[in-house]
């Protein structure tokens, strides 16, 4: 197993996947190095493929670890809530605004929701996103089907509310 033809061909798309769930490119790049730690932990064994799929899904439970754990810390801290944010001026291009409408109508949707899009949007085959978000291979195309009509529904509506045209 060549490693670094595994890692030149796997990191990016890993990467991007987990820029895409946590819309924070330094968080995504601790994560997909940290599948590739694990995975050298491990001791790369199989083929590239089934180790593609391996990385994913160590990528994908470290972030639902993270999210679990920032809910515990969002219902501990509930007592004494903080500041809201103070919002900066708008200054993006159409295409940061397109950006962050898909990332809120992302973020919007169950966390399986989101994995299977994103992997989809990876190249991923139906068997592997199975794999990866641990369902019957079968039951992907309705999970893709229903996750883009809840997508299309949120960002239409997050469209209509916030008055953007079309």
């Amino acid at each position: 197993m060549d490693i670094n033809a595994l890692f030149d061909e796997t990191y990016p798309p890993l990467f991007r996947y987990c820029h895409r769930l946590t819309g924070d490119s330094d968080y995504a790049e601790d994560l997909a190095q940290e599948a590739f730690v694990r995975l050298l932990d491990r001791g790369p064994r199989g083929p590239a493929l089934g180790l593609r799929v391996w990385m994913f899904r160590v990528a994908t439970n470290l972030i639902r670890d993270t999210a679990r754990q920032s809910a515990n810390r969002r219902r501990i801290l509930s007592g004494s809530p903080l500041p809201e944010p103070v919002p900066s001026p708008e200054v993006e291009t159409e295409r940061q605004e397109k950006i962050r409408e898909v990332r809120v109508a992302l973020e919007k949707l169950a966390p399986r929701d989101r994995e299977v899009l994103l992997l989809r949007q990876e190249g991923f085959s139906y068997k592997e996103i199975a794999q990866v978000v641990n369902v019957a291979p079968t039951s992907v195309g309705t999970l893709l089907a229903r996750a883009l009509e809840r997508f299309a529904s949120v960002y239409a509506k997050e469209k209509e509310e916030n008055g953007t045209p079309g």
